[in-house]
């Protein structure tokens, strides 16, 4: 091996060497910036808040669940719920059709907005309850009964 291809290896290796250096730095330097970031910056969670009637939201988020057994039922509701309103998030069954009377349950612990609901589809403020849990991330669920033919459908 000559010294010419001595000192071309040794170049090629230090090329390779700076090469290297400089992405690990510039990879240093995002990481720095990321973590900065993330300090003056933290994360928002999106939590409910705790207070009852000073949060009100302007748009409740329902679920609309079939009680009665009757097809497309939920779904004939949803639309009058949204025509009036309201932000129709999910739809589907009951856990059982045996429901003589509608139902509309309070899941985020604001029941002025379950009773919002109830006078729309013109459902007594006796078939409004309240079962919140953190699990939920809606407002409110109609549980439609067999009593649907009595309802509001304006």
């Amino acid at each position: 091996m000559t010294k010419e291809d001595s000192k071309s290896s040794s170049d090629t290796n230090q090329l390779y060497l700076n090469a290297a250096i400089g992405f690990l730095s510039v990879l240093l330097l995002v990481l720095v910036a990321a973590l900065f970031t993330r300090i003056v910056y933290p994360r928002i969670f999106n939590e409910r808040s705790e207070l009852q009637s000073q949060l009100i939201s302007e748009v409740i988020q329902i679920e609309v669940l079939n009680g009665c057994g009757v097809p497309g039922i939920a779904n004939a509701y949803t639309g009058l719920l949204r025509a009036n309103g309201f932000d129709v998030v999910e739809t589907g069954n009951f856990e059982t059709f045996d429901l003589q009377e509608t139902v509309i349950i309070s899941r985020s612990g604001v029941m002025d907005n379950a009773y919002r609901v109830a006078n729309a589809l013109g459902v007594s403020e006796q078939n409004v309850i309240q079962e919140s849990s953190a699990d939920f991330y809606l407002d409110v669920s109609v549980v439609i009964g067999h009593d649907y033919e009595k309802l509001n459908t304006d």
